[in-house]
């Protein structure tokens, strides 16, 4: 099974581009990290809101506090399909480096995304 590239591009063919399974999950983790509540119309709950962070005070508070944001957006959005194993959240000056360890539910493999946002 394929689904749909995030973000959109086109292939080699002028299609739209497609991901494995796998991938796909990957993607879907991106979107839930740096998506913020309130940007999707009909899901306004719907994020993390991470990318919220570049103007953030760099300190451990705000590091733990961005980790159990990440933890609970995963688990509530994506939770059918991911088990989150690690959340791992590095505030550099102008970038937001995030890290998860997960098991995808559907075959038990685990699997890891590092995302950055910002400058660094």
């Amino acid at each position: 099974m394929t689904y749909p590239a995030f973000p959109w591009r086109p292939d080699n063919r002028g299609r739209s581009g497609l991901a494995d399974p796998e991938r796909h999950v990957a993607d879907l983790v991106e979107a839930v990290l740096f998506t913020a509540p309130g940007e999707r119309v009909n899901r306004p709950d719907f994020g993390a809101g991470l990318g919220q962070l570049l103007f953030a005070p760099v300190d451990d508070a705000v590091v733990g506090t961005a980790e159990l944001q990440a933890r609970s957006a995963l688990q509530r959005w994506l939770g059918e399909l991911i088990e989150v194993d690690d959340v791992r959240v590095d505030l550099a000056e102008a970038a937001v480096r995030v890290h998860v360890g997960y098991r995808l539910r559907a075959t038990g493999r685990p699997a890891q995304v590092s995302v950055e946002r910002g400058d660094g």
